[in-house]
């Protein structure tokens, strides 16, 4: 009897210990709100940070929303409907350009070129940026990278986008695809895997790659409000580290493995499809390979800002981005 009654308060006093540490952990886990511009390949390294359990490991329970579009994903960042923002450094240069007293804050780059493709109706063998002289181009948001990115590349090739091309403008950024599938347009710019899906359907062809053409660019980063980081810097810096972990495992291992890592956040592109995209973004090296927007990315960047008409004033580097999170996590 002395000896059950004594494995009894054992098993009792064992569990008072664990219940409190168990809930001391559970209060530990932060929730973190990512928006991100839209849902692409081009953005594999922050999916596989999810799905490799990246973001648990540094105790983070990351919440993931599509926010299709520049001035959405800033819109929700800014009304405190997301933690964090995953979109075009742009935004933060115009943001801050209308006078905030909390910037937006640029602090861990994901992606570091361009990731859309040209892509005609037309199968073109041969393919020379002079055909594209006089024919109807559907583009992207007047104001959003890759529009600007566009024209960058169309003037290097000596083509006025507003002067050579019937440029098409007003169409949302979520139905550009639908339109050019529905008949819109000889020539589109669009991300993978969109790109890619229509050629397998017959209804485009990938002619060109802004992304090549354009060169190093802080494309996509993660940004938060300033004093979102002065606030909570230790959750941004684990939030940072994680991400960091994701981009050294996508520079790591094969298309094959980060296909197959990131398949479940795009249900409707087959494996082979997504293998197909991540080689081709490997290969121009678009995924960053370390969180850190180095300051030639944020001059070409406001450099195509500037040469679009969309460079509201130019922003040194030091103000609106923070390398300091990043280069801590990355010791």
């Amino acid at each position: 009897m002395k000896k059950w009654l004594k494995v009894s308060f054992s098993l009792v006093l064992i569990a008072i210990l664990i219940i409190p540490l168990a809930a001391c952990g559970k209060d530990k886990v932060q929730n973190i709100r990512i928006g991100e511009v839209t849902r692409s390949i081009f953005y594999a390294p922050q999916y596989v940070a999810l799905e490799k359990g990246f973001f648990e490991e540094e105790g983070l329970n990351v919440e993931l929303t599509t926010t299709a579009g520049g001035d959405k994903t800033m819109t929700a960042l800014l009304s405190d409907s997301i933690d964090i923002a995953l979109v075009g450094s742009e935004t933060s240069i115009y943001v801050y350009a209308q006078g905030s007293n909390d910037p937006v804050i640029n602090f861990a780059a994901l992606t570091q070129t361009d990731g859309t493709f040209l892509v005609s109706r037309e199968k073109i063998d041969n393919f020379s940026w002079e055909q594209l002289k006089g024919a109807i181009f559907l583009g992207q948001r007047k104001g959003g990278m890759p529009q600007m990115v566009g024209e960058f590349v169309l003037k290097k090739h000596g083509i006025d986008p507003h002067q050579d091309l019937d440029l098409i403008q007003n169409v949302d950024f979520a139905n550009i695809a639908p339109a050019f599938a529905s008949g819109t347009g000889e020539f589109v710019q669009l991300f993978e895997p969109t790109a890619s899906v229509f050629e397998q359907e017959g209804k485009g062809y990938i002619v060109a790659s802004f992304g090549e053409e354009s060169g190093n660019l802080p494309y996509t980063t993660f940004m938060t409000k300033e004093s979102t980081i002065k606030e909570k810097k230790e959750t941004v810096e684990k939030f940072t580290r994680a991400i960091y972990k994701a981009q050294q495992w996508v520079d790591t291992h094969s298309a094959e493995e980060i296909a197959d890592a990131i398949k479940g956040y795009f249900d409707n592109t087959n494996i082979e499809t997504i293998e197909m995209v991540v080689e081709r973004y490997k290969n121009q090296g678009s995924f960053a390979t370390n969180p850190i927007l180095n300051e030639e990315g944020w001059n070409n960047l406001q450099d195509v800002m500037e040469e679009a008409g969309e460079l509201p004033e130019r922003i040194d580097y030091e103000t609106l981005v923070n390398t300091k999170i990043a280069k801590g996590v990355m010791k």
